[in-house]
């Protein structure tokens, strides 16, 4: 895409403007997360929840549209403002659990997660630019020939519509307030009673919110800490690698076409499929969860730093497929 926005000067600026766009949803989503939050204790999980996939809505359609870098940059930032829906979400599976489901409740949210990301860059490079890729069905098409990103945005766009439609019909709030009734009891209830007594049916102060300094205890900065680092390494996975695939022989990449990448992340997303719901829960349970995240987080090591290589092995291969089928009698040519 960034490509055919015609920003990038030469082929080896194409990764920057790509990177600007990739991290500009990611900074405006850390400026408003916890205010979501803070609005979703006071209005409730349902209408922030709603809200925000209509963001989504909004924000892909004009990410799809867009001719020229800054309007998609515009877009991929108000896409980034209005995702909010990552931590309420996660409020609400914790409303919605107890103590003998929520561990496993949350375990859901990093699998829909990781399949939603790769499916998602998976129909982007399979239905990118169709009149191009799919000539035959979508050759006369004026609309795409006009927005070639605009399909893989609509499909997006359907998939939220069918979420925000299963929201506004069948989700129900999951934040329980208690009612006043609850909260103070009439002034004739402790009248004529010990002060002991009548102490005791007077309601308990509401607990008051803690600060982020206060909620920061080492513990706690500690698990932070630590996802953030994992967080960062997968993030700069999934978003390099599509970079690194469509950049050119010549410069370092692997030349592959947006289909080739769309194939190539499929076969990601079944791999994470089946890796986290067979052979995570056996490996989790044979040894534990923090064992587990140390050699998820060592195996990336040698994986990223093998990634490079790859455009080496593929010149190489190329190289030897030409000598082997050089015509004979060429040899001085």
């Amino acid at each position: 895409m960034v490509a055919g926005l015609k920003v990038a000067k030469d082929p080896e600026d194409i990764a920057l403007y790509a990177g600007m766009l990739f991290s500009s949803f990611s900074f405006c989503q850390t400026l408003t997360v916890m205010h979501w939050g803070r609005l979703s204790d006071r209005i409730g999980r349902r209408p922030v929840l709603l809200f925000g996939l209509t963001g989504y809505l909004v924000s892909f359609l004009l990410f799809g549209v867009s001719r020229s870098f800054a309007w998609a940059l515009a877009a991929r930032c108000l896409n980034g403002l209005m995702a909010g829906n990552v931590v309420v979400i996660k409020s609400a599976f914790a409303e919605v659990s107890d103590d003998t489901n929520r561990a496993r409740i949350m375990a859901l949210l990093p699998l829909i997660w990781n399949v939603g990301s790769a499916a998602g860059a998976t129909v982007g490079g399979l239905f990118a630019d169709p009149v191009r890729q799919y000539p035959r069905w979508f050759g006369h098409s004026q609309l795409f020939r006009t927005f070639p990103y605009l399909l893989p945005c609509l499909i997006g766009c359907s998939v939220t519509a069918c979420g925000l439609a299963m929201g506004v019909f069948m989700l129900e709030e999951t934040l329980v307030r208690k009612p006043a009734s609850q909260l103070a009891r009439p002034p004739s209830a402790s009248q004529g009673l010990p002060a002991t007594e009548s102490s005791q049916l007077l309601p308990a102060k509401a607990p008051q919110q803690r600060t982020v300094r206060q909620l920061l205890t080492p513990t706690v900065a500690l698990v932070m800490a630590t996802s953030a680092v994992s967080s960062l390494t997968m993030a700069m996975g999934q978003q390099a690698y599509p970079i690194f695939a469509a950049s050119d022989v010549a410069i370092g990449g692997l030349g592959l076409s947006s289909r080739s990448i769309g194939y190539s992340l499929a076969i990601g997303a079944a791999s994470v499929l089946y890796v986290q719901l067979h052979m995570y829960p056996i490996l989790e349970h044979k040894h534990g969860s923090l064992r587990c995240l140390q050699i998820g987080l060592q195996l990336l090591i040698p994986s990223f730093l093998a990634l490079p290589f790859l455009s080496l092995l593929l010149a190489g291969a190329d190289k030897s497929l030409g000598d082997l089928w050089l015509p004979a009698g060429s040899e001085g040519t």
